[in-house]
């Protein structure tokens, strides 16, 4: 440890390195959390519907995705998808930021395997008395579940969208393995620009820890409320 060196830890090379990657990791986390709540959900209504085809499609979706490690399918899609999917995107982006489009994509496929069994299982948890209270004021499946379950379930599911979206943040390191510039890169960029790859990989984990650390308090602090609440 005497001959740990935090000595280029200056606030010239964080804004060269770091903040970029970091802009990046809390981007993809974010947009990944937003629309895989958004295909969660319509998954979940697909396993909860009475119609047999999308309860079977919904019900392989979520199992294909939860028995495959996450770099896996983030590989795939890096490798498999033709290049020419990315040059649909104007401007000549698409392949300009290949990496970031295929994980952003992929994050969003992957993780709504797992925000639609939150879903489902708070819309599952409410009691029966809800949809039929719902019934009995002439309201549409559809009415009911858009203004009467699906806002509750929501509610009462908020600190598990948020313990997942801990563990998104903390799987966006792995689109290393496709060269995208995440916060993890830019260590590693600056750790071997200076010749000092063990301090920054310290650093690393004790940013990795703060981030998720306040997370989880406010987890904590948005759970109590909401047992207040109820």
């Amino acid at each position: 440890m005497a001959t740990l060196d935090f000595s280029f830890y200056t606030w010239a090379n964080i804004s060269n390195y770091l903040l970029s990657g970091l802009y990046f990791s809390v981007s993809l986390t974010i947009a990944a959390t937003i629309g895989g709540i958004a295909l969660g959900t319509v998954i979940a209504l697909m396993r909860l519907s009475n119609v047999k085809p999308l309860e079977y499609i919904a019900t392989w979706y979520v199992n294909v995705f939860r028995s495959v490690p996450l770099v896996m399918v983030i590989l795939w899609f890096f490798l498999l998808v033709p290049s020419g999917f990315y040059d649909l995107f104007p401007g000549g982006s698409g392949q300009k930021y290949r990496a970031e489009i295929c994980a952003l994509i992929t994050f969003i496929v992957f993780e709504a395997a797992f925000f639609s069994e939150i879903v489902r299982a708070g819309i599952q948890s409410l009691p029966r008395g809800q949809t039929n209270a719902g019934q009995a004021l002439g309201m549409t499946y559809a009415q009911n579940m858009r203004y009467i379950i699906l806002p509750q379930a929501i509610r009462n599911m908020l600190p598990v969208f948020l313990t997942q979206t801990i563990v998104l943040f903390q799987d966006t390191s792995l689109v290393y393995a496709i060269g995208a510039y995440d916060i993890l890169k830019g260590f590693e960029i600056m750790g071997n620009t200076f010749g000092r790859r063990i301090e920054t990989y310290l650093l690393a984990a004790v940013v990795y820890f703060i981030i998720s650390f306040f997370l989880s308090m406010l987890v904590k602090k948005l759970n109590q409320k909401i047992r207040i609440v109820r």
